[in-house]
């Protein structure tokens, strides 16, 4: 199953209000389009969950306490106060009380869905198999320089999955004509560690170059960019795939 938790863009009117800025609120950090240039994966058998309100609203990839998934390096926590490129993003920086309300509306339900989810998938087939899917624009930003590669593989360093998946990943994403990275810098969130620590579950983060599909200057016009379509079926080609190698894998092969 796949699972795409910053595609959202939906903001309730009232946490709007508080954005610092017109900047803030053309939502950056959204991983844009996602669930669209996902939307085939129903048809080949393949559950998916994606969000509907904004990370802004509450990040769906990282802890519901506070835990550093990257000691040392710049990151951002449940309910971000700057971006990325470190503007800040609101105007009064929300409670600790106001966190809480968001991690029980927002936060909780995702994951009670998505656990149940993962679990009915064991339940009938003996295994589950995450893919959490992410995009982000290549600039350089506070985690990281620009990013060169276009596909950016994380397992943990090998903890939330067995090298076969990884493996099978990296292999599609090369033959497509993408140039693939593993664990550097992205190494997979809090929904890649958590679920790849759950019995029979193996949990893969993909992160995507935007640039691979859309325009990152003028996201909106993401779908309609001719990129689409094309790494839509690079997509759709590398998921069909995906079949077999499950089969080989409930084989022990």
């Amino acid at each position: 199953m796949v699972s795409i938790p910053h595609t959202g863009v939906e903001v309730p009117t009232g946490i709007v209000d508080n954005f610092a800025g017109d900047g803030i609120a053309a939502l950056p950090m959204t991983d844009w389009h996602l669930h669209r240039l996902y939307d085939f994966l129903p048809a080949l058998g393949i559950a998916t969950i994606h969000a509907n309100y904004s990370r802004f609203v509450i990040d769906l990839n990282r802890p519901p306490k506070p835990q550093s998934l990257y000691p040392g390096r710049f990151e951002t926590g449940l309910v971000a106060d700057e971006t990325f490129q470190g503007q800040p993003i609101w105007k009064s920086n929300p409670t600790a009380e106001i966190i809480e309300q968001r991690r029980d509306s927002f936060h909780r339900p995702y994951h009670e869905r998505l656990t149940r989810m993962l679990e009915e998938k064991v339940s009938r087939f003996g295994q589950a198999f995450l893919i959490d899917a992410h995009s982000i624009a290549s600039m350089a930003n506070k985690m990281h320089e620009e990013l060169v590669q276009e596909i950016y593989l994380g397992d943990r360093d090998g903890q939330s999955c067995r090298p076969p998946m990884m493996g099978f990943f990296a292999a599609e994403f090369s033959q497509a004509g993408l140039k693939v990275s593993r664990n550097d810098p992205y190494k997979g969130g809090y929904i890649t560690a958590h679920y790849g620590q759950m019995p029979a579950v193996q949990a893969l983060q993909i992160e995507m170059c935007q640039r691979v599909y859309m325009d990152e200057v003028n996201p909106a016009g993401g779908p309609d960019h001719p990129k689409f379509s094309e790494m839509k079926q690079r997509l759709m080609d590398i998921f069909s795939n995906l079949s077999g190698f499950i089969a080989k894998q409930s084989d022990g092969r």
